[in-house]
Formats: structure tokens, sequence, C-alpha cells
């Protein structure tokens, strides 16, 4: 009898022991039907795409962006929705961006350029001169002023393709882009030419940021399509003497006003414990930004709308942050980290996307170790949907302020084997971006950020 009567008190505390994990799946699978089965997040960005190309920072694209999804956040009746002021940068590429080769030997070529982000012009008429290539910049200092000086600099180190990781070798490149101008100059270069940072062979050339340096001459710098940049080293083989023309219009003008656009839900229990969930809302002029990273603006969109959708009440105040300005100077993101601090208020964790809208693999966390230990417990959740990488790793450029304040970063981790196909260029459009990986991966944010308002960290 006294078998028989455990046996009954087991059975009738083993379903309550089990039903916080089948209640949560539950919840988890119909946040994944409900994104997979509704388009919204798709019909915002083709319009984000398709009518706010260009969104550089002090741009009439960029307004336009910031107004129309404060106006989206605005229909999904949230409780707080506002525009929070930055001071941006405003550069401008100008007007034109042509380059060609000239000589005797291998005959007058135009090629494929685009300014790089932040640069100078090189002045209505343009710069003409030799060009030296290089693959490494440690290599300037070695030739020196005696071989540079007068020159343009080709820098035409490839991202390496063994690398199984895109990130790690854009990170090996970005260099030559980041900081060749302001070390050419150093050499009196007078321009730098640097191969696009893709590992695709194309005809689209990738802009992005580069820097100078204080006490520097500044120098025009452009990128050259990867397509090009092998024509041209085989043409300097056959002739080191050709002449390389480019010219470009870039103007730095004042900086200018702009918005981070916010929204969120309060929470019923801890309202002033807030989860952030974000993406970036500027662009390169050069492309529509699809994967960089209008699919992150419409993550972190779809999230509030899926748990409105679905009448997830949470514990914890949700909050939608699209900040602007991540591709020069990173103000949307200092301004709020400024502000949290300022208002003393308590976040529970940062997520942003920036890594593109392509077949979710999971989440990377930057915190200390007992934090990712914890928020790894939420990886069994996610395995039936192979969405199940949990790790130690990369949060995110906006958020990456809010780190000083103590607070958790959580990166969204899809693939980027096809990433740099289209980063930075022309071939960044809506049309590369498949809706079911865009909805997987809005499902999945909605997923973790349901777990950790219910569970904390």
């Amino acid at each position: 009898m006294k078998k028989i009567f455990l046996t009954l008190l087991l059975l009738l505390f083993v379903p309550r022991l089990v039903l916080p994990q089948n209640t949560d799946s539950l919840v988890i699978q119909s946040i994944f039907s409900e994104a997979l089965t509704n388009n919204a997040a798709y019909d915002q960005l083709q319009y984000l795409c398709e009518n706010t190309a260009g969104r550089m920072t002090g741009t009439p694209q960029a307004a336009k962006a910031v107004e129309f999804t404060k106006q989206v956040l605005e229909t999904m009746n949230l409780d707080t929705t506002y525009l929070q002021p930055v001071q941006v940068p405003h550069w401008v590429k100008g007007d034109t961006e042509t380059a060609s080769v000239q000589s005797a030997i291998v005959g007058f070529h135009d090629v494929t350029v685009c300014a790089l982000g932040y640069s100078i012009g090189t002045g209505i008429n343009g710069i003409r001169g030799n060009i030296i290539e290089v693959n490494e910049l440690g290599l300037l200092e070695k030739l020196g002023k005696k071989n540079l000086q007068g020159k343009i600099v080709f820098l035409n180190r490839p991202m390496d393709r063994t690398k199984i990781n895109p990130m790690a070798a854009y990170s090996g490149a970005a260099d030559q882009r980041v900081h060749g101008a302001a070390e050419a100059a150093k050499y009196g270069a007078i321009g730098v030419v640097v191969r696009s940072l893709t590992t695709s062979q194309d005809d689209f050339p990738h802009t992005g940021v580069m820097r100078y340096q204080d006490g520097v001459t500044k120098i025009p710098a452009i990128a050259i399509s990867t397509n090009d940049a092998e024509r041209l080293h085989q043409w300097l083989t056959i002739d080191a003497n050709l002449l390389f023309y480019m010219r470009t219009t870039c103007t730095l003008l004042p900086d200018a006003t702009s918005y981070n656009v916010i929204g969120e839900i309060r929470g019923t229990e801890h309202p002033d414990e807030i989860i952030v969930v974000s993406g970036h809302l500027d662009a390169w002029f050069n492309t529509e930004g699809a994967h960089d990273d209008a699919t992150g603006c419409v993550h972190a969109l779809e999230t509030l709308r899926l748990l409105k959708a679905l009448h997830i009440q949470p514990k914890r105040t949700i909050r939608c942050v699209l900040f602007m300005d991540e591709e020069i100077w990173q103000t949307g993101g200092n301004e709020y980290a400024r502000i949290v601090g300022e208002k003393h208020e308590q976040h529970l964790v940062a997520i942003e996307s920036d890594r593109g809208g392509l077949l979710p693999l999971g989440f990377t966390m930057d915190a200390p170790d007992n934090i990712v230990e914890k928020f790894a417990q939420f990886k069994s959740y996610f395995e039936n949907v192979h969405i199940d990488r949990f790790e130690k790793g990369h949060g995110g450029v906006d958020i990456g302020p809010l780190k000083e304040l103590g607070i958790p970063l959580v990166g969204f981790l899809p693939s980027t084997q096809r990433y740099f196909d289209y980063h930075h260029s022309a071939n960044d459009t809506f049309e590369q971006v498949n809706v079911r990986e865009l909805q997987l991966g809005s499902a999945a944010i909605a997923s973790l950020v349901y777990l950790i308002d219910r569970y904390g960290l």
C-alpha cells in the first residue's frame, strides 16, 4: 500500500515538474508558427529597401526610414513610442565616382569603384599618378617616401577564403580599408585604391568607413571591385608604369540631427527591468542595405509584433531600439548608453541583429562566464528548429557601449557564408533576402526574448 501511495504521489507531482518546459515549448511553437505565416516583416523590409535606399546619416532617406519605422511601432499600440535625438555625421559621397587605367601597353580601361566612407574628395579635376601595388600595410614603411611620394597606392590584400568564418576573414583584411589612406599618406602618397572586402569575385565595389589620423595629410580613398582589382593586378605585371586616374566629389557637411527610434511593451511585474532588441537604420549611399541592416531592424520590430499578436504580456519591459549611425561614428549607440547611465535604467540584457537576415544558427553572448552559462541553458528550446548555437562571443556594435554599464550583450547569429557577397555594396538588395530565413530569425529572437523575460539571466 505504501508503494502504491508513493507512486500516486509521484504521478501527481511529475506533471507539475514538466509543465513549465511544455508550456514554454508550446509558446515558442506558437511564435514560430505566427512568424512563418505572416509576411509583415518581409513587407516592412521591402519598404525600407526600396523607399529608403542610401539612408546615410543626415540624408532625407534616413529621415524617411525614421518616420516609417516610428509609424510601424505606433500601429502596434505599444505602451510607449518615441524618437531619441542624436547628432550624427553628415558625409556625402558627391555626384560622381570614376576611375580609369591609362597605358600605352595595356590600353585605356575604366574600372568600377566607389568612394570609401568619410573620405575626402579628389577635387573636380581628379588625381592622376603612377600606382604601386601593396598587399600588406607594413610594406608601406619599407617602401618609404622614395617609392611612394606622389604615387597612388593600390592595397590589394584579399579576404582569406580559407577561413571558415567569413567574419574572421573580414577582420583580417579590413585594416587596409580603415587605415590604408592614413598610412600611405605618411609616405607622400596622393591617393589609395582598396580592394573590396568580399569573398566573391564580382563587379560590385564595396564601400565602408575609413579613418584619418590627426597630423597626417588627408588623401582620397576609393574601393575597387574584386574583378577589376584582379585586372589591375594583371595590368601592372605588364606595365608597371601605367597611370591611374580617380575622381570623387565627397564632402563632409556639418553634423545633423537624427533619431534612434524606440518603442516598448511595459512589463507587468518588473517594468523597470528592460530587455532591448535592436538593429541599425542607417545604410551606405550605394545600397538598399537589406542585410546591413534593414533585416536587423525588422527582426526587432517583428519581435514586438509577435508578442502583441500572441497576447504574450511580458513581466519585464521589452524595448525595441533602432539605432542611427552604426556605420560611421556609432553616435546612436553611444547616446543611448549615455542616457541609460544618466537615468540609471536597469537593463537585463541587450540583443542586436546586425549580421544579416540569413539562415539563423543561434546567438552569441558577451558577458561574464556565469551569465553565459545560464544563457546557454536556453539552447534546449531551440534544438528542434536547429537554431542551437549558444556561445560566448560578439554582442553588437550599437549595443557595445552598454557593456561598460555591466549589461550583458547578445548578438543574433545567422550563417554568414554569403554575407560578404552583399555587405556595403549595391548587391545588398531586398531580393537577396529569403522570406523564410528572415521569419525564422524573427521567431528565434522573439523566442529568446520570451525566455529571458520569463526566467531572467
